[in-house]
């Protein structure tokens, strides 16, 4: 007697069914995830990971702070950071970017002059405490960095701005007087300097460093 013929799939065919489960079960993540986000318990256990992350800041650097601290400070559960997170890196990139991004939204209009620098110090001053965690505290290395980033990709919006030193160089140096000034700034009594003075002291550095013509030149 003939035996029952069994019908085998193509190791192809087979692949290409798993890649298309593979890739229904990602969008259906996705939009679950994307949905999840305008969840009010989500939006809620955002905030208060975020305002864990930046109190505890404030009086420990940043590789001695852990999930477990945060969610603990922060009144959740262990497993709701990774609904929002993959480690804590990734936590304080999102705060870090969040918040350059606001600052540019204050004083990129203005440019590299006086209102702008008026602007900027607005800003920091207005949300002092949140700034001088990020400037001074455990991720201030990852602040320089994403300003640093930044910096780079809006150079062309600046062309009317020329330095006597090479664009690349002439972003580093600008970016930098400008974070050390707002860290020290940071540091300072709050009533020491005011935000005006510190904007005439960051233009008076960038112009006479950087966009002031070479030294030496005619």
């Amino acid at each position: 007697m003939a035996g029952k013929k069994t019908l085998q799939e193509s190791p192809a065919t087979s692949d290409s069914r798993s890649r298309k489960l593979s890739d229904t079960e990602s969008h259906s993540f996705q939009g679950r995830r994307s949905s999840s986000r305008t969840d009010p318990r989500h939006v809620r256990s955002a905030q208060a990971l975020r305002q864990a992350l930046l109190q505890l800041l404030a009086v420990k650097s940043f590789d001695q702070i852990t999930i477990r601290e945060i969610c603990e400070t922060a009144h959740v559960h262990y497993a709701t950071f990774f609904r929002h997170h993959n480690d804590k890196e990734g936590m304080l990139d999102h705060v870090a970017k969040e918040e350059i991004d606001r600052l540019v939204a204050f004083s990129l209009p203005a440019g590299h002059r006086l209102e702008g620098y008026r602007a900027l110090c607005d800003y920091v001053h207005s949300h002092r405490g949140l700034w001088r965690a990020l400037l001074t505290g455990g991720a201030g290395g990852a602040m320089r960095e994403e300003l640093m980033r930044l910096s780079k990709n809006l150079a062309g919006l600046f062309q009317e701005y020329r330095s006597w030193l090479p664009q690349e160089l002439s972003i580093i140096c600008s970016t930098t007087l400008i974070v050390e000034t707002l860290s020290w700034w940071l540091t300072q009594e709050e009533s020491a300097y005011s935000s005006d003075q510190i904007a005439v002291m960051l233009d008076e550095l960038v112009e006479s460093a950087v966009i002031a013509p070479r030294p030496g030149a005619r």
